[in-house]
């Protein structure tokens, strides 16, 4: 999901929650991440409100309601998010929570990417495994932490772009993309596509690689671009 504040030409939100616990569960949960979103952008005020406060009461807000929905039905209801805001001046904030990525793209080369709350990356981080060995790995899919979860709190991890260029890209991805490409195949797509058409091509072939077995796809890209300078007169 895309947003730009209703009141602040240049302040953008974007936002993927990937849901679990069932087809139903996952549904509501993913879309009550979303629908916190929405309300708590639609009170953002840049210049008086903190980006980085935001991000972490729609995390925290998200979680908490997801929770109570657990509470009255028989579901167990999870969520991944990754979420950016971008304020007019150019300046970034971004929190992630689970295996949902954002990638930071300048000029094609990756520049960061969010690091996963899974076991596998566990693995990585520990030098037990490669970042080639954790995509084939067995328990990929086990997640040391997303929104939800009984008895562990999300993962907070917030990252902060003192101010976003001409040529960067956001990339915000569920693993039924990422998974199936490496980050300069996609770094170097995004730079040479629109948004749109780089979205286009990039499930088809996820879904193409998949070859039917692939997790479903959700993203939100926000690509900066030079303005043309203006004619003298």
């Amino acid at each position: 999901m895309m947003l730009t504040h209703p009141r602040a030409p240049g302040c953008v939100l974007g936002v993927v929650a990937d849901g679990m616990g069932g087809r139903s569960g996952g549904r509501k949960a993913s879309d009550q991440v979303l629908m916190t979103a929405r309300q708590l952008f639609a009170r953002y005020k840049p210049g008086r409100d903190e980006a980085v406060h935001v991000l972490r009461q729609l995390l925290e807000d998200a979680n908490t309601v997801i929770k109570l929905t657990a509470l009255s039905s028989e579901q167990e209801p999870h969520s991944t998010l990754a979420a950016f805001l971008m304020n007019p001046e150019g300046d970034c904030a971004w929190i992630h929570a689970g295996d949902s990525r954002i990638y930071h793209f300048r000029r094609g080369h990756l520049v960061k990417r969010t690091k996963d709350h899974s076991y596998v990356q566990a693995l990585v981080d520990r030098g037990e495994i490669s970042e080639d060995e954790a995509n084939i790995h067995p328990q990929g899919n086990i997640l040391l932490g997303c929104l939800g979860m009984k008895s562990t709190p999300p993962p907070v991890d917030i990252h902060l772009v003192p101010r976003l260029e001409p040529d960067d890209l956001l990339l915000a991805c569920s693993d039924g993309l990422w998974h199936y490409f490496r980050p300069e195949e996609m770094g170097r797509l995004l730079a040479d596509q629109s948004p749109r058409a780089a979205a286009e091509l990039l499930v088809a072939e996820a879904r193409e690689r998949a070859r039917g077995t692939g997790d479903n796809i959700s993203l939100a890209i926000l690509k900066l671009e030079q303005l043309p300078a203006m004619e003298e007169r």
